[in-house]
């Protein structure tokens, strides 16, 4: 058990100083006012070791010359809330304290009701001193630099994650022209934006397309194969599903086949996949169109396990919808992520209200994004990413769905409380 004592200019710099060394684990055992601040005691790391038997209550012994509050384990502790103005602390001064301060019988500490009390409330006490220098913070922003404030505020409206948001206003010297500020950030922005080249439709190979139900696989394999048709003929194209958990999943891929005039083939596992694409080897592009599913689904492992298995030749793209918030995408990115992605294909741009969410999540996870889907005309709504083409639709769906962001939400996003866009 480390127990240490505490001086300093206020209640917010010593729980500071208590948490930057003993963790957030740590139990104020007791606080008072002496000259020039606050004195502290907190405790962390109780050792059994510690404590003897034959007393119930734990009391703490005076340190020095000092005489602290005590904390008794039945008691429920008074902590007083630090003021919400920032002072500038006095230097901070500690000591250890090396006799043991408690006693007790066979007492488990962390279930102890008045010991988990004191846990919430300092747990409480944190969360109110972040909010209050997160608005502080935001405050100080907004009078200070207005313009700064103002593109933070504009860039949130897009529906990006407020650390990006953050991270593309550090990048910019603000001056009064809002609109000049506003250009910097785009264009920032479409530097950052991960963008594969048109590798499919150009090169051709064997393209497997993965991602969560919903999302329009099957549409974007057609479209895909009808534009390598158009440009190299339907004789080197050919289509294969994996999907095996739905009644009737093949017939729609099969009508695109019979459409477009290419073949149309079924793969259970791993075995059949392999030999079909040996069949194969002739076709310049071969797609892979497979199950829908959730990335929380348990049979996802084993669809992926059948295309890891299937060819060591197979490029793999994850689709995702851009109607879907960031943290479902960020789940989806990494549930898909056990085979290696060679990028992503982004649908439903024409559904969504904003673009923020699918900008962010393809930033964070790096995944290059090489075709875009805005309908279900084949083969016409698929299009080859363009970084500023993209957000030059985020922005017009920006100004049709501006939102009003409230100072409150601001004041936590800008102080790292909020880590997606808003709801």
């Amino acid at each position: 058990m480390k127990i240490k004592r505490y001086f300093a200019a206020d209640m917010r710099q010593a729980i500071r100083m208590v948490r930057d060394e003993q963790g957030p684990d740590a139990v104020i055992l007791s606080n008072r006012r002496v000259d020039g601040g606050i004195e502290i005691i907190a405790a962390v790391d109780y050792d059994e070791a510690l404590l003897e038997s034959g007393t119930a209550a734990a009391t703490a012994a005076p340190i020095g010359n000092a005489t602290p509050n005590t904390a008794s384990i039945t008691d429920k502790p008074k902590l007083k809330p630090a003021p919400a103005p920032i002072v500038a602390a006095a230097p901070a001064r500690t000591e250890s304290v090396a006799t043991p301060l408690f006693k007790s019988q066979d007492i488990e500490w962390s279930q102890d009701p008045a010991i988990s009390e004191m846990r919430r409330e300092v747990k409480a006490l944190r969360g109110l001193l972040e909010d209050q220098l997160a608005h502080l913070a935001w405050g100080e922003l907004a009078r200070n630099q207005p313009q700064r404030a103002a593109l933070l505020r504009r860039l949130m409206g897009m529906g990006l994650a407020p650390e990006l948001c953050r991270q593309l206003t550090d990048q910019i010297e603000a001056d009064t022209d809002a609109e000049n500020n506003w250009r910097q950030a785009m264009g920032l922005l479409a530097q950052i934006l991960p963008v594969a080249d048109d590798e499919i439709l150009s090169a051709g190979g064997v393209v497997a397309l993965v991602g969560p139900t919903g999302v329009g696989k099957t549409t974007t394999v057609a479209k895909l194969a009808a534009r390598f048709a158009l440009r190299h003929g339907h004789r080197q194209v050919a289509l294969i599903s994996t999907d095996n958990y739905r009644i009737g999943a093949h017939e729609q891929l099969l009508t695109y086949g019979r459409i477009l005039g290419v073949p149309v083939q079924t793969a259970s596992d791993q075995d059949e996949l392999h030999s079909l694409l040996q069949g194969m080897d002739d076709k310049k592009l071969v797609l892979i169109d497979t199950a829908g599913m959730s990335q929380r689904d348990v049979r996802l492992s084993e669809q992926l396990a059948t295309l890891h298995g299937g060819s060591p030749l197979i490029k793999t793209y994850l689709v995702l919808s851009a109607a879907t918030q960031q943290s479902g995408l960020d789940e989806s990115v990494r549930a898909f992520q056990r085979v290696p992605l060679s990028g992503c294909i982004l649908t439903k741009v024409d559904e969504a209200t904003r673009l923020g969410d699918a900008l962010s999540s393809i930033i964070h996870s790096r995944l290059p994004l090489a075709y875009i889907g805005d309908g279900q005309r084949v083969p016409e709504d698929m299009h080859p990413a363009r970084a500023h083409g993209l957000i030059s639709r985020a922005v017009a769906l920006l100004q049709h769905n501006a939102p009003q962001l409230e100072d409150t939400y601001m004041a936590q996003a800008f102080g790292g409380k909020v880590s997606h866009a808003y709801p």
